[in-house]
């Protein structure tokens, strides 16, 4: 047992001796490889044996997040890996020279590298790739890993903002070598999304490539490209709780400004309040967008809402006009007091006190006709007095006279020559009849006042009523269409 222990610990100390000389073998040998490799190597020229030979490049695009899209510049901010991968006929050699050293990593600035660029690039600084070292292969392959922070442009479409999708298009390709002396080949059919982190304003259907070859117009030979188009779609639940939502409830309120009463003096100022709040929506929404021609569904939707509430409103105002109509108004025509006071009244349910929908419509009774003229009325006859003998009626001439003394401005004829003919008086009893018809007369011309005022607010009442009903089914018929598209 105890020489068991002597010849473990003997292996023990001989593998501990022997492994830094492996370890320095190694470095060794990447060193004497490094140096044997760049002694004659330039990186200022295409590593081909034949320049007639074309360079192949494989390209391979990973998303790691969409940092910023900016919409009124129409920039799209995105953090790539980009993989490049490419064969140099001067950096080969033997692994078995090398000690089995396979691959080494060196500085990316060592080596010749493809100027492969972002074609649609928007940084006004123009930064490239990260310099980060290359991984060299004993066949010569060479792969190159950067992480870069792109600013690319981006052509936005804000018709249907917030329920919008766009597409932005990354180009990638050489600057200065044409298809004959550079060929790029995409690696995979679309970008790598394994290793995305989510947006939280942007959702990412795909990102698939493409490989273009073009003919420009200052050069006759071709240009090959990758295009990788970038599918987004927006997660519009920020702006429905934020703009859409409190914009239908506003909205709402434009017509419960008809139900309000005339007498209470706020309805134009609850339009005007509406109004104003639409617009200060409508300019936070003006600021995010770009300035084109292309309208957003949600600029839409508020501009056809103030126009709705524009037009509220001045229906208001007219409205108001006629319930505030003074008694110098004309009477309310007939077509009108039939259409309104009495098809529409019913239709939109505008009752006076104590009427309902089945309530018989009385006949109408004309004020300024005399009370035994007045149809379904019967003016009562006076009692006869056996004593009493009855005054011969009034001549036409005694007739001129006391129309005479009436109060100008009143056109009713004494109710007496309608077939009741009290006896005849003299003295202060016949100035007393003429007082009793002045004040009757007055009292039939309030009256009539009084109907044609009540007439022409029954009127205004139905006609806000009516409107008040039409508003509200256009605001819901606009938020069900604005709605639709969320679905």
């Amino acid at each position: 047992m105890h020489v068991w222990r002597i010849q473990v610990s003997l292996w023990f100390l001989l593998y501990i001796n022997f492994l830094p000389v492996c370890w320095c073998a190694q470095g060794k040998y990447a060193q004497k490889l490094l140096t044997d490799l760049f002694s004659n190597y330039t990186n200022a020229l295409r590593p081909v044996q034949d320049t007639d030979n074309i360079m192949n490049v494989t390209l391979q695009i990973t998303l790691s997040q969409i940092i910023d899209m900016d919409e009124r510049n129409q920039i799209l901010t995105s953090y790539l890996w980009i993989r490049q991968v490419w064969i140099d006929a001067f950096l080969t050699w033997d692994k078995n020279d090398y000690d089995g050293l396979d691959t080494i990593r060196i500085p990316s600035s060592y080596v010749w590298k493809p100027d492969i660029v972002l074609y649609n690039n928007a940084d006004d600084q123009f930064s490239g790739s990260m310099a980060t070292n290359v991984v060299i292969r004993h066949d010569g392959q060479i792969m190159w890993d950067s992480p870069a922070i792109t600013k690319s442009s981006c052509k936005v479409d804000v018709s249907f903002f917030p329920f919008d999708a766009q597409q932005c298009r990354l180009t990638f390709g050489s600057w200065t070598h044409n298809g004959n002396q550079m060929d790029i080949h995409n690696a995979l059919d679309s970008a790598d999304l394994a290793d995305f982190v989510e947006n939280v304003e942007w959702e990412v259907l795909g990102m698939p490539a493409k490989k273009n070859v073009i003919l420009y117009g200052c050069c006759s030979d071709p240009y090959p490209d990758i295009t990788y188009t970038l599918h987004l779609k927006r997660k519009a639940s920020f702006y429905i709780f934020n703009l859409l939502i409190p914009c239908m409830m506003i909205s709402f309120l434009a017509p419960l400004g008809f139900y309000l009463p005339a007498d209470s003096g706020e309805k134009v100022s609850l339009g005007v309040t509406v109004l104003l709040a639409l617009t200060v929506f409508q300019l936070l929404v003006a600021e995010s967008m770009p300035p084109s021609e292309n309208v957003p569904l949600i600029g839409k939707y508020y501009i056809a809402t103030m126009t709705m509430i524009t037009a509220s409103t001045a229906l208001t105002i007219f409205i108001m006009n006629i319930h505030y109509c003074g008694p110098e108004a004309k009477p309310v025509p007939e077509w009108a007091r039939k259409f309104i006071l009495h098809y529409l009244a019913r239709v939109c349910f505008v009752y006076e006190v104590g009427e309902n929908c089945m309530s018989v419509l009385p006949e109408r009774v004309d004020p300024q006709a005399p009370l035994g003229r007045q149809p379904g009325r019967q003016r009562p006859r006076p009692r006869e007095d056996p004593g009493r003998t009855e005054a011969p009626a009034p001549t036409e001439k005694e007739d001129a006279e006391r129309d005479a003394a009436s109060p100008p401005g009143n056109n009713t004829a004494p109710f007496w020559r309608e077939g009741y003919t009290p006896a005849r008086t003299t003295g202060w009893r016949g100035s007393g009849w003429r007082h009793l018809e002045y004040i009757a007369n007055c009292y039939r011309d309030q009256r009539t006042t009084q109907k044609r005022t009540g007439e022409w607010r029954k009127v205004a009442k139905v006609m806000d009523r009516f409107f008040m009903w039409i508003f509200f089914i256009m605001v819901f018929l606009m938020s069900l269409l604005i709605m639709g598209k969320a679905i």
